[in-house]
């Protein structure tokens, strides 16, 4: 069968082939899916086909053993579902506490003087060390470590005093 001819009797086909995938998978993009896979193996495998035999009862018989493989390693494997197509249903934490204890960071923060915010946020935050702030200040390092040990003792003293007063306002 020269290649022409070949490609007309798969044209020939594919309404049959189409319907015959639809009835396996219940699904339209599934089906084509399964179509497709056929026609490949069926193509890359003409070589086997013997002539004078039934081309349907051949191509029916690939997109069946294809579907039958596809169901069975999905059922060893489990289905594969991208990860956007289930992530958004996921139960998520509600955001206010965390918007909530940020702002009092940033009220805290803010009644700090400039020096002190300076302080911390080049130790604290941006990871500088105690002598890199001690050169950048001009101070000696144990005054550096004493400045920020009153500088987290005063944000721990405004958390504490912020955690009773919300605590004596649900209370009241």
């Amino acid at each position: 069968m020269n290649n022409e001819v070949q490609l007309q009797a798969f044209r020939e086909q594919l309404p049959a082939l189409r319907r015959f995938a639809l009835s396996l998978t219940h699904n339209a993009d599934a089906a084509n899916d399964l179509v497709q896979d056929c026609m490949v193996r069926a193509i890359s495998n003409i070589d086997k086909f013997e002539m004078g035999t039934n081309l349907r009862s051949w191509l029916f018989t690939i997109m069946h053993n294809i579907f039958c493989d596809t169901h069975r390693r999905r059922q060893r494997h489990g289905q594969h579902l991208p990860l956007e197509d289930w992530q958004e249903r996921l139960p998520q934490p509600a955001p206010q506490p965390q918007v909530i204890r940020l702002r009092e960071v940033a009220n805290s923060f803010s009644l700090l003087s400039a020096d002190q915010q300076a302080l911390l946020m080049m130790v604290g935050v941006e990871g500088h060390s105690h002598e890199e702030a001690a050169a950048h200040f001009g101070v000696a390092i144990g005054t550096i470590k004493s400045r920020l040990s009153r500088v987290r003792d005063k944000l721990r003293e405004r958390r504490c005093g912020l955690s009773a007063d919300r605590e004596h306002r649900s209370a009241a």
